[in-house]
């Protein structure tokens, strides 16, 4: 690539270009295995698989899923929390040359018959509880016709796992189930015992799909972004030449982040197998005193997260008592990171917090701040290597858009997806001429370091002025008494659409309506002003706690004009 105007800010030792390894995803694990065999590549309570373990447990199921007929093009549903399971079920899958299609265990039906009737998925890896209580009941509708079954506490080491399933069974709603007996129902542990490690091992190419990584959806029913072991492998690599520091075989990756999520299975999986490394896991994000146990028992060194979850860790009870300073590098993405929530975990840990920006089709990871030279807070960084990016006009990709002039974010790299899988059209309006349209719009600095202003969906028109919900919330969230905020645009028959702010206060504090309103208008231009604030107690969140600004607007369109809560809103 030739030399672009970030290169000049790329830490030292960082390549501008980069030479591939041409190694598909099961090549990590081989490599991982042959390398580290008695490292540690998983952590889940007091469990513990070595990479030999974890190689011989994918080969395995991997033999098994071939007695199912799962074989290179064949989809396998991966349904499961962040468990051992899951991390084999993936790696399994990827050696046959099947492709995954990870999916959020806290879907309902509807979404589940979408996505793997719309993938033709023909075994699902599931947990008991998730069977019996989602996929039982709509059996029948779905293309699967063999379920692997796992239970949480079978990975587990003894006394927890005799202990677990009690726990389990007391949760609401319960984390354990009895499973059928049925020729086509495979208890996950069971399958393994019986079966040899004998998978066939194919030839896999670069060029081959490893996953059907399915969108939100929220523009409709969710697409499947068809990556390849190319686009994985090489973000892979993108991301462990950018952390140069990185040791193999003695990191600690926290995997808090789902691995239905695309952030998750590249950061949390597929970069910690890359590199040998153990992965602390954690099926629930939103558990923060598990969060703080397991960064400060298993000294976890690498710790990609939300905004959420640092500013959770932050107010943790305690916190500054505990030891979590074994903390080297996180990754931020997903939202922005407010200035004080950094600076406050910074301090924690005396760590350094690299914020950086992706997409589902992008696998996800093209933007992240400099691991030791230039970081600009509140950007999403630069340019990782191999990867180019440009701002065109909103409306006219044609007309290019210069340093501080806002616009679309267009993306180029070996990391972008195939197409959209079955969607040929809408694979066209993104995908034009090797460039990715993002519907992002963004800002690039006379450094070449980019901002993102907003999603083009969610930009507000009020008045004839672009407003931006992500600028509002970032100011909302600079007042000493907002705990979150989310901006969403509203009908308006005068202004066209006029700005409406949620807010949850901070524990402590009771700014009033009035008092946001004047802070509001003390840092922002009056057409940007919200015309109303509503207080909730909390925001409607996604299972990576990214805030749903689309829930809102439904709720607030099922209102109708005139349907605010009078007694929690208050006007401009």
């Amino acid at each position: 690539m030739d030399e672009r105007i970030w290169h000049r800010h790329y830490d030292d030792g960082v390549p501008r270009s980069m030479a591939f390894e041409d190694l598909p995803l099961p090549g990590f694990l081989e490599r991982a295995a042959d390398r580290h065999p008695e490292g540690t590549a998983v952590l889940f309570g007091n469990g513990r698989l070595t990479y030999r373990r974890l190689k011989e447990d994918v080969d395995r199921l991997a033999t098994a899923l071939t007695a199912m007929e799962v074989a290179r093009d064949s989809r396998v549903a991966i349904h499961l929390p962040n468990v051992p399971q899951a991390v084999i079920a993936t790696l399994a899958t990827l050696s046959l040359g099947a492709q995954a299609v990870m999916t959020n265990p806290l879907y309902v039906p509807r979404e589940i018959e979408h996505q793997w009737n719309d993938a033709e998925c023909s075994v699902a890896v599931t947990a008991d509880y998730l069977y019996r209580r989602v996929l039982e009941p709509v059996r029948r509708r779905l293309p699967v016709r063999h379920y692997v079954v796992a239970s949480i506490a079978e990975y587990l080491r003894f006394p927890v796992r005799q202990l677990a399933p009690w726990k389990l069974r007391r949760a609401r709603p319960p984390l354990t189930a009895a499973i059928p007996n049925d020729p086509t129902i495979h208890p996950f542990r069971r399958l393994l015992r019986v079966t040899p490690p004998r998978p066939p091992r194919p030839v896999l190419e670069m060029e081959d799909i490893a996953c059907l990584q399915y969108t939100g959806g929220t523009t409709g029913l969710s697409k499947g972004a068809v990556l390849t072991h190319g686009n994985l492998s090489r973000n892979v690599q993108q991301l462990a030449a950018w952390l140069s520091h990185l040791q193999f075989g003695r990191e600690v990756f926290l995997a808090a982040l789902p691995y239905f999520h695309i952030f998750g299975l590249t950061v949390c999986m597929l970069l910690p197998v890359y590199v040998a490394s153990a992965m602390v896991l954690m099926p629930n994000p939103r558990d923060v005193s598990a969060l703080v146990k397991g960064i400060s028992k298993r000294r976890v060194t690498i710790l990609p997260a939300v905004p959420a979850m640092f500013r959770a860790i932050n107010e943790h009870p305690g916190i500054q008592s505990i030891d979590i300073r074994s903390v080297k590098s996180c990754f931020s993405g997903s939202a922005p990171l407010p200035a004080d929530v950094l600076e406050r975990f910074e301090e924690l840990t005396g760590s350094r917090i690299m914020e950086g920006f992706g997409l589902t089709e992008t696998s996800p990871v093209t933007h992240v701040n400099p691991v030791s030279g230039l970081r600009k807070i509140g950007s999403v960084g630069i340019p990782v290597p191999e990867t180019d990016a440009r701002i065109v006009h909103a409306d006219d990709p044609a007309l290019p858009r210069g340093p501080g002039q806002e616009g679309e974010l267009l993306i180029r790299g070996p990391q972008v997806m195939r197409e959209y899988w079955g969607r040929p059209e809408e694979t066209a309006g993104v995908l034009r001429d090797g460039w990715l349209h993002t519907g992002d719009l963004a800002v690039m600095d006379e450094d070449g370091y980019f901002t993102i202003v907003g999603r083009k969906k969610d930009m507000i028109l009020a008045s004839g002025y672009n407003v931006y919900p992500d600028e509002i919330d970032g100011v909302l969230m600079s007042h000493p008494g907002v705990f979150e905020a989310c901006t969403i645009g509203l009908p308006d028959a005068k202004r066209g659409e006029t700005v409406k702010s949620f807010i949850v206060k901070k524990p402590g504090h009771d700014p009033s309506a009035q008092e946001i309103l004047a802070f509001c208008r003390e840092h922002l231009a009056a057409y940007k002003v919200p015309g109303r604030v509503e207080f909730r107690d909390e925001l409607p969140k996604s299972s990576m706690l990214k805030i749903l600004r689309r829930i809102l607007r439904d709720e607030e369109a099922a209102r109708g004009p005139g349907g605010s809560s009078p007694d929690r809103d208050g006007g401009g």
